[in-house]
C-alpha cells in the first residue's frame, strides 16, 4: 500500500491563512501596527532573487510589511554590518533575513554577518544565540530555523506521535540537520544523526520511525532502506538529467521517491513538500516576533528603565544627591527613547549629541503634547522653574509611565563661577551629572564664542584694510590669482548678486563695480557686534582695541559681552535646520555703512566659516534626570536681550521621539511676562509648534514679596515675613499670580499653576494660593514637593498637566508682525505689562525709522526689560499700574529674527561679586570629582 502524501502546499496554505488572521487581530488591537520584515541581499544571484520574490509575495499576502534591501556586489563586510545594525535598531522591523550566499567581490565572514542579526529579529534562527537556545531546549525562547520547523509541522500533520520514536536525521548542516536533531530530541524522540562518514547508512535508515533527509545529494536514500510505515520527510532539492523535460532536467529530492513511497507510511513529495513550508515558517516566525514585540513594548511606548531615588531627610546638597544616583550609560538611554546608533554621537558616558537626521526619519510620526514651564515675577532667588521642569518630567515618566522629554537651556559658565552657581535644577529634581551640565558640556558655548569673535575680528580687519588700501589693491587681495586666473568664491558671488552685478568673471568688472564690491565702508559708530567670552568680567564692559603700533592708530572703543548674549546663540536657538542656520548667520547685521545700508556677516564673507564652526553645536545634547528620564540641553540665549528659550530643534526632535501620547516639557526664562511671551510670539512663530499647556510656577515667598514683603537679597537670610504664616500678605501678593495667569490665557492656552512648596510654607498658605489661582482662571493649581521628593512630589502636577492637555487650546499670537514697530511694542506693554502707554526716547525713535527703512520693521519684538517687575522699575512689585514704559533704544538681531527694544539699561557682561562661587570649587585629585558646585 502506497504512503500517504504529505502536501506542503496544503499545510503551508493553512498556515498562511492562520497567520493572516493573526495579523488582522494585531492590527485591530493596535491600529496602524504591522509586522515588519527586511530581506537583506548582497549581489544579484538569480536563485536568490527567486527565493526573495517568493518571500516578499508570501509576506504581502499575509499582511507583513516586507522590504528588500539589496546591496551591490561591491559591498564590503562593514557596509553589510552597518545595514544590519540599522535594521536591528528599527522598531518597525520584527524580522531580518540575510539572504545567503553573500554574493560579493569582497571577502565577507558569513558567520560574523549572520551573528550580527539581533537574536530577537533572527527569524531564520541562524544566530549562535538562537542555535544555542534550541540545543539547550529553550524552544519557547528562540527562533527555530524555518526548514526544521516546517518539517515538524508536516510530521504533526501525520498524526504520528514523535514521543519515544526512533528518529534519524541525515545531514548535519546548521540550517537543517543540526537544528532538526535538536528539535526532535526536545520533542522526546530518540535521535540519530547520520552523515557522509556514517559507515552503514542503510542500516541506520532502516531503524527510523521518522526519517528526515537533508543530505543535499540526489536520491541518496533508496526506497528499500526505508522502514515499513515510517514517516519520511525529504528536504532535498536536486536536479538530474531528464530528456523528457523541455529543460532537459527534473527536480528530485534526497530520497528515491517512487520506491520509498511503497514502503513509507507518510512521505513528502519534491517539489511541493518541505519547500512551501520553509517560506510559511519564515512568515510564522516573523508574526511570532511581532507578537513578542507587542508583549514587551506598547507601540509608541518606550521600554525605558527608570532610576529609583533613595530619598533622604534632611535633603542633602545638590552635588551629594547628583552623585548618589549614578546615571545610565547615555547610549542605553538613547536606545530606550528610540534613537538609532548612527543618530547619536557620544561625548563620554553621560552625554551625547543627536543628529538632525532624526527629524527626517521620524517626519511621519505625530508630535507629542507640548508644555511650557514659566513663572510669576520672581524674587532674585528664583522660584524653581528648572526644578519644576525636571520634577514634572520625572513624574510624567518614572511615575505616570508616559514618554516624556525635558528641553532646557545650557547654562553659561559665567554665573556658575560667579554668584548664581549651577543651573541643573535642584534637590531630587536635577539633570545629571550636574558638573557636566554646568561645565563645558559638549563645547557648544565655546563654538559660539569662536564664531562670534571671528565676526568681530573680520569687522575690524576689514575696516583696517579698506582704510589702508586702494580699490585695486583690495580687489587683487580679495580675489587673488590662483592657477593663473582670478575667480570669485561662492560667497563673493553672493555679494555681487546683492549689488545687482550680474558678472562672474573678475576681469569684466568696471572700476565703479570694483569700488562697490570691495568697499563695505562700515561706519564705526554703528557697529553693534561685540566680542564675547563665557566668563563674568566687569572690566571688559568697555575697552579700546587697536592700540598696537601695527594697527597704525586705528583704535576704537568697544566692549565684551558674555557669550550667551551673542546673536549667534539666539540663531542657534531659533534655527530649524543646517541650511536655515546658514541663512540666519548670513543675515546677521553687524553695522551700517556710512550711507545707512546694513552690513551683514555675508557681506564680510564670514557666514560660511561661521556655519562650519557651528556644525556640531546645532546638534542637541542628550542628558538625563536623576530618575533616568531623557533631557535635551541645547542653546542658552539671554532672556532679556534675546528670547530666553532652549532650541527649536531640540523641541522638534523630542516631540517626534515621545510620539502622540507623550509630552515634551520646555522652560521659558524669567517670568511669564518675559520668557513665556517670547516663547509664544517668537519661538512658536518660527517653529510652527503649538503649545498645549502652560505650567506657571509660583512660590509663597515670591507672592509675599509682591504683597509688600521686605526686600529679598541673594546670599542673605530670608526676612521673618517669608518664613512665618501671613495669609493677608500672601493674598495681597496673589495679584501678580492673577496677572500672569491672565497673560498666559491671552494666548489661548490652558494654565496649570504649580505651587513650589518650601519647608517654611504652611498648609493654609499653599491652599490659599491654589484656591486663588483657580478663581483667577487657572485650569488647575496644585502644590508640589519635587525638590524634596523628586518625581513622586510632582505626580499631582503631572496628572493636572495630562488633563489640561486634553482641554481645548485656542492658541493665538499676541500681535501681527506686519504691524508697525511701535504698535507691536505698545501691544506687549499694555496687554502683558499693564502699562498705560510707551514712550520712545530719541535713539529709539531713530532706530524705528532706520529699521523701517532697512526693511526690518516686520520682525517680532523681543523686549529687553527687568525680570523683577512687570514694569520697567524692578522696585515695583505686585501689579504696577499707571506707568509709561520708556524705550531707551531698539536694536536688531536680524539673523535671529527679532528686534529688541531696550527698557532701561541692560548689562550684557555680568561682574564677579566680592566672594564668587569659584572660592568653593576644586577638583579632588584622587577621585577627579568636582567639589563646590553647590
Amino acid at each position: 500500500m502506497s504512503a500517504v502524501i504529505i502536501s506542503g502546499k496544503d499545510v503551508s496554505a493553512q498556515a498562511r491563512e492562520r497567520l493572516k488572521k493573526d495579523v488582522e487581530q494585531m492590527k485591530q488591537r493596535v491600529p496602524g501596527f504591522r509586522p515588519g520584515l527586511v530581506v537583506l541581499q548582497v549581489g544579484d544571484r538569480d536563485d536568490s532573487n527567486l527565493y526573495i520574490s517568493m518571500k516578499l509575495k508570501a509576506a504581502a499576502e499575509i499582511g507583513i510589511n516586507a522590504k528588500h534591501v539589496r546591496l551591490p556586489k561591491t559591498a564590503t563586510e562593514d557596509e553589510v554590518l552597518r545595514n544590519i545594525v540599522k535594521v536591528n535598531e528599527d522598531s518597525s522591523v520584527h524580522g531580518l533575513i540575510v539572504q545567503l550566499p553573500l554574493d560579493s567581490v569582497n571577502p565577507i565572514d558569513t558567520e560574523k554577518v549572520t551573528n550580527a542579526v539581533a537574536p530577537e529579529k533572527d527569524v531564520d534562527g541562524l544566530t549562535s544565540i538562537n542555535a544555542g537556545k534550541l540545543s539547550r531546549g529553550d524552544l519557547g525562547d528562540c527562533f527555530i530555523p524555518c526548514t526544521p520547523k516546517g518539517c515538524m509541522e508536516l510530521i504533526k500533520q501525520t498524526g504520528v506521535s514523535v514521543v519515544g520514536k526512533n528518529a534519524v536525521v541525515i545531514g548535519r548542516s546548521k540550517i537543517v540537520g543540526a537544528p532538526m536533531y535538536d528539535l526532535l530530541l526536545w520533542n522526546h524522540a530518540t535521535v540519530t544523526t547520520c552523515h557522509s562518514k556514517t559507515t552503514d547508512l542503510s542500516a541506520e535508515v532502516g531503524k527510523a520511525d521518522i526519517l528526515v533527509v537533508g543530505a543535499g545529494k540526489a536520491e541518496v536514500v533508496k526506497g528499500d532502506w526505508v522502514k515499513k510505515g515510517a514517516v519520511v520527510i525529504d528536504c532535498g532539492i536536486n536536479h538530474i538529467p531528464d530528456n523528457t523535460k523541455a529543460s532537459g532536467k527534473r527536480v528530485v529530492g534526497d530520497v528515491e521517491y517512487s520506491s520509498a513511497k511503497e514502503r513509507a507510511g507518510f512521505i513528502t513529495p519534491v517539489p511541493g513538500g518541505v519547500g512551501p513550508m520553509t517560506v510559511a515558517m519564515l512568515m510564522e516566525n516573523t508574526v511570532e516576533s511581532a507578537k513578542r514585540f507587542l508583549q514587551t513594548f506598547s507601540p509608541g511606548k518606550w521600554n525605558i528603565q527608570y532610576n529609583k531615588l533613595n530619598l533622604q531627610k534632611p535633603v542633602p546638597s545638590d552635588i551629594e544627591i547628583s552623585r548618589s544616583c549614578p546615571p545610565k550609560p547615555i547610549d542605553k538611554l538613547a536606545r530606550e527613547v528610540g534613537l538609532l546608533s548612527d543618530e547619536v554621537e557620544m561625548y563620554g558616558k553621560t552625554k551625547a549629541k543627536v543628529l538632525l537626521s532624526t527629524i527626517k526619519r521620524l517626519e511621519s510620526q505625530p508630535d507629542g503634547k507640548y508644555v511650557v514651564v514659566t513663572g510669576i515675577t520672581p524674587t532674585p532667588l528664583g522660584e524653581g522653574k528648572s526644578t519644576t521642569t525636571v520634577g514634572l518630567v520625572q513624574a510624567l515618566g518614572a511615575h505616570l509611565k508616559l514618554n516624556v522629554f525635558a528641553c532646557v537651556r545650557q547654562p553659561s559658565q559665567g554665573p556658575t563661577f560667579g554668584i548664581k552657581g549651577g543651573a541643573a535644577g535642584g534637590g531630587y529634581s536635577q539633570v545629571i551629572p550636574m558638573e557636566e551640565f554646568n561645565l563645558h558640556l559638549t563645547g557648544d558655548i565655546h563654538a559660539i564664542t569662536a564664531a562670534n569673535n571671528l565676526v568681530a575680528a573680520a569687522i575690524d580687519a576689514r575696516m583696517f584694510h579698506e582704510t589702508t588700501q586702494s580699490d585695486k589693491a583690495l580687489f587683487n587681495r580679495l580675489v587673488p590669482v590662483s592657477g593663473g586666473q582670478r575667480t570669485f568664491s561662492p560667497i563673493q558671488l553672493n555679494r555681487l548678486k546683492k549689488l545687482c552685478i550680474e558678472k562672474e568673471d573678475p576681469a569684466t568688472l568696471t572700476d565703479d563695480e570694483i569700488n562697490r564690491f570691495v568697499r563695505l565702508d562700515i561706519d564705526p559708530d554703528t557697529i553693534t557686534w561685540q566680542r564675547v567670552m563665557d566668563t563674568n568680567d566687569r572690566f571688559l564692559r568697555k575697552i579700546t582695541v587697536g592700540q598696537s603700533p601695527t594697527e597704525k592708530g586705528f583704535t576704537r572703543t568697544t566692549q565684551f559681552d558674555i557669550t550667551v548674549a551673542s546673536e549667534i546663540m539666539a540663531v542657534l536657538a531659533l534655527t530649524s535646520s543646517l541650511e536655515d542656520m546658514r541663512q540666519r548667520l548670513a543675515k546677521m547685521v553687524v553695522a551700517s555703512s556710512k550711507k545707512g545700508d546694513p552690513i551683514t556677516a555675508e557681506d564680510l564673507g564670514v557666514s560660511g566659516a561661521l556655519t562650519v564652526l557651528m556644525r556640531d553645536a546645532i546638534k542637541p545634547n542628550l542628558m538625563q534626570t536623576l530618575e533616568g528620564t531623557p533631557v535635551f540641553v541645547h542653546a542658552g540665549p539671554f532672556a532679556n536681550i534675546a528670547h530666553g528659550n532652549s532650541s527649536i530643534l531640540a523641541d522638534k526632535i523630542a516631540l517626534k521621539l515621545v510620539g502622540p501620547e507623550g509630552f515634551v516639557v520646555t522652560e521659558a526664562g524669567f517670568g511669564a511676562d518675559i520668557g513665556m511671551e517670547k516663547f509664544f510670539n517668537i519661538k512658536c512663530r518660527y517653529s510652527g509648534l503649538r503649545p498645549h499647556v502652560v505650567v506657571l510656577v509660583a512660590t509663597v515667598r515670591a507672592l509675599k514679596m509682591h504683597g509688600g514683603g521686605p526686600t529679598v537679597t541673594a546670599g542673605l537670610p530670608l526676612p521673618k515675613a517669608y518664613t512665618e504664616e501671613d495669609l493677608e500678605l500672601l493674598e495681597k501678593g496673589c495679584s501678580n499670580l492673577r496677572k500672569q495667569i491672565e497673560n498666559a490665557k491671552a494666548f489661548g492656552v490652558p494654565v496649570v499653576v504649580a505651587v513650589n512648596a518650601f519647608k517654611t510654607d504652611t498648609g493654609a498658605e499653599l491652599d490659599l494660593v491654589c484656591s486663588l489661582a483657580k478663581a483667577a482662571g487657572a485650569f488647575d493649581a496644585v502644590r508640589c514637593s519635587h525638590w524634596a521628593e523628586g518625581g513622586s512630589g510632582a505626580v499631582a502636577l503631572g496628572g493636572a498637566v495630562q488633563r489640561a492637555a486634553q482641554a481645548p487650546s485656542h492658541f493665538k499670537f499676541l500681535y501681527d508682525v506686519e504691524l508697525p514697530i511701535i504698535d507691536k511694542i505698545r501691544i506687549i506693554a499694555q496687554k502683558i505689562y499693564g502699562a498705560d502707554d510707551v514712550e520712545l526716547l530719541p535713539e529709539a525713535q531713530h532706530k524705528v525709522e532706520l529699521y523701517t527703512k532697512q526693511g526690518f520693521w516686520n520682525l517680532p519684538i523681543c523686549m529687553a526689560k527687568t525680570h523683577l517687575s512687570l514694569s520697567h522699575d524692578p522696585e515695583k512689585k505686585g501689579v504696577p499700574t499707571g506707568f509709561i514704559l520708556p524705550i531707551r533704544d531698539i536694536r536688531a538681531s536680524v539673523g535671529a529674527g527679532f528686534l529688541y527694544p531696550l527698557v532701561g539699561t541692560m548689562s550684557t557682561m555680568p561682574g564677579l561679586p566680592t566672594r564668587p562661587c569659584f572660592y568653593d570649587i576644586d577638583l579632588d585629585p584622587e577621585t577627579e570629582q568636582v567639589n563646590g558646585l553647590f
